[in-house]
């Protein structure tokens, strides 16, 4: 049943259609900045902890954005918020189109990120509102199309890659990837922007805006809520943003791997109302704690394609369900906290993934990786680099190609010197062998550097995985005392406002 709030021309199947839209804008920034993160490495000789922190900066913007518009949502209006998302993500993309070094690239996807809270301050909200009676239903549909947003762009932009494709028109191909996010962006802008919007469920019942904020930072479920809402983000969402590049140095499609991940949580919350039935809000935590920790843990020994995707699909199974039914639960159980409560779940833990998970991931990735580089066969290497690319350089026609080998070259001799005392620096070592091979990638020295690199991206990686599986330990503790609390007290029961 969906509900108009009592209000007139209100369309609540087109405002759904819509939000669906805009999340799959929000997707596809994702599968975007999780395929264009070795171009940019190459690029702009980012280590794996900047790389990080861009990658983690596709979603500071969120907490940020949902923090201070999510609570004044009823105030503002759902439809202004999403005309600003609207805004933010042109501006965002073009920032990040336009770049020309690391801080452009960081504020860009800042505020492309800005624009996915924006969505999803707005979105969350709207559909428990019109549809107040099926509340974890509707929500885990709606989130559809973000595993739906993600198979979208990761599809896209793996043809891209496989067709060969580095610039049209001068414009190179992580570029146009970028340029991608736009369509549905101007799509979900065609459908809603101008229609009417109910008001939200909270301002619907009479509760007022203190009586908001005192059901939410002051009810112990909600707060339990919150600190697990940290780690179900931390758990899929960090690992999901460096699977592709951390794949890719094993030589499997790291993209494909994504796509199938997130086709398979599409999947399976479009048919999220039957398992609502079957297991309840709490027993789908539960079970999903304990998939996603066995998954991820898989994946991280996983060797060979098929068992790849096997543990791949044991995690995806796993994390499907975690965001949407952390939001119904937090709906249903504390409805009175409104939109300030769905607000904040979104911000705890796109914080979490943002500032910490995934910056942790990449320091991770660096620090375990630079132990696969063996000492001598490794300064031979970069011995080769430092001897062969100015040669490489006479015949290079591009001014910035040039400016890249010169920098690479200086690396290079910068780290033989440090290694004179017979341990390799740690980033500078990686870099120059990022270096070369965005230098000269189909040169030899090329390719004996990605063959020398490519063992320490994969060892660094998996280790970063096998570590964030721990998490899902808590996830489990805390889940099965919330589910068997349930089944001592009748089974799961929803509070309802409207």
């Amino acid at each position: 049943m969906a509900n108009n709030g009592g209000s007139e021309g209100i369309k609540p199947e087109k405002l759904f259609r819509g939000s669906c839209t805009a999340l799959i804008a929000t997707a596809m920034t994702f599968a975007v900045l999780s395929s264009i993160m070795t171009p940019l490495k190459e690029q702009f000789l980012l280590t794996n902890e900047q790389a990080g922190f861009i990658g983690g900066a596709g979603l500071w913007g969120f907490p940020l954005s949902i923090l201070i518009f999510g609570p004044l949502c009823s105030v503002l209006g759902m439809r202004f918020l999403l005309r600003m998302a609207f805004v933010f993500f042109v501006g965002g993309v073009l920032l990040m189109v336009l770049a020309g070094n690391f801080w452009m690239l960081f504020f860009g996807a800042l505020t492309i990120a800005f624009a996915n809270g924006l969505v999803e301050g707005a979105c969350n909200p709207l559909v428990a509102t019109i549809y107040p009676d099926r509340k974890v239903e509707k929500l885990n549909a709606f989130h559809v199309w973000f595993p739906g947003g993600i198979v979208i762009g990761g599809l896209a932009c793996f043809f891209l890659d496989r067709a060969g494709v580095t610039q049209i028109a001068g414009i190179a191909s992580w570029q146009l990837k970028l340029g991608m996010i736009l369509l549905p962006v101007l799509a979900y802008g065609a459908i809603m922007l101008n229609e009417k919007f109910p008001e939200t469920e909270r301002a619907q019942s009479g509760v007022s805006f203190g009586g908001m904020v005192k059901e939410t930072l002051f009810r112990p479920l909600f707060l339990l809520l919150f600190v697990c809402m940290m780690l179900t983000a931390s758990v899929e969402l960090g690992p999901n943003r460096w699977i592709p590049s951390v794949l890719d140095a094993g030589g499997v499609s790291g993209m494909l791997v994504l796509v199938w991940t997130s086709l398979l949580m599409a999947v399976m919350r479009q048919s999220a109302g039957k398992v609502v039935e079957r297991l309840a809000p709490t027993g789908i935590l539960l079970t999903s704690a304990i998939l996603s920790g066995l998954g991820l843990l898989w994946l991280s020994y996983a060797e060979g394609g098929v068992m790849i995707f096997i543990a791949d699909t044991v995690f995806a199974v796993g994390i499907c369900y975690f965001w949407p039914t952390m939001l119904g639960v937090a709906s249903e159980r504390v409805p009175k906290g409104g939109e300030l409560a769905l607000a904040l779940l979104g911000a705890a833990g796109n914080v979490a993934v943002g500032l910490v998970t995934i910056p942790l991931m990449g320091t991770i990735a660096d620090y375990y990786g630079h132990e696969k580089f063996p000492v001598n066969e490794t300064k031979a290497v970069i011995q080769q680099i430092a001897a062969e690319l100015p040669g490489l350089k006479a015949g290079a026609k591009d001014n910035e190609l040039k400016a890249a080998m010169d920098e690479t070259v200086v690396l290079a001799n910068a780290v033989l010197a440090q290694a004179q005392s017979g341990a390799l620096p740690r980033k500078d070592t990686a870099n120059v062998l990022r270096g070369a091979i965005k230098c000269a990638p189909d040169s030899e020295i090329g390719k004996l550097a990605k063959k020398t690199l490519d063992p320490a991206e994969l060892h660094g990686g998996r280790t970063s995985f096998r570590i964030v599986s721990c998490m899902a330990i808590v996830l489990v503790i805390v889940f099965g005392a919330l589910y068997l609390r349930d089944l001592s007290t009748g089974g799961y029961k929803a509070e309802r406002l409207i």
